[in-house]
């Protein structure tokens, strides 16, 4: 069983920015508490160590650079690297093997088998889940502004 998204080539950016001229970057959903915590300590130590890494919040401007909508963005992570987007699982093993305290755990996570179980509780339990929260969130923010 492979993941659901490989790595599919793009067109590369839109608008060149310093964030988007980096090598690898990231899609991620800020307003996800899950998904914020994960990715600003990624963000931190790319930062801290000096890393080409880019990280876009799909609630930002950044979102029209990666020829995806809000939903499709919401419903997993994606990574720009050399040209090719990942997303999901493969997402994150190119993201770790960009991090050298990570990389142990991308070599471990990719594994047959391991990589396997992991796509499959990421795509069809995580992801599907985090979405669906995502998804409250904006329903019981929408609720709020119209009182």
């Amino acid at each position: 069983m492979a993941c659901r998204i490989a790595a599919q080539p793009i067109t590369g950016p839109k608008h060149m920015t310093d964030n988007l001229t980096k090598p690898t970057r990231v899609l991620y959903n800020a307003q996800c508490p899950v998904c914020n915590f994960e990715i600003k300590h990624y963000e931190r130590y790319s930062s801290d160590a000096e890393l080409p890494l880019g990280f876009d919040d799909l609630n930002s401007d950044a979102l029209a650079n990666w020829d995806l909508t809000a939903d499709q963005a919401a419903r997993r992570l994606y990574v720009f690297h050399k040209g090719a987007l990942t997303s999901g699982i493969e997402g994150f093993l190119v993201l770790w093997a960009q991090m050298p305290r990570y990389r142990w755990l991308g070599r471990l996570v990719g594994c047959p088998g391991i990589k396997q179980i992991a796509c499959a509780i990421y795509d069809h339990a995580l992801a599907p889940a985090i979405y669906r929260w995502h998804l409250h969130r904006q329903v019981r923010l929408a609720r709020k502004e119209h009182r």
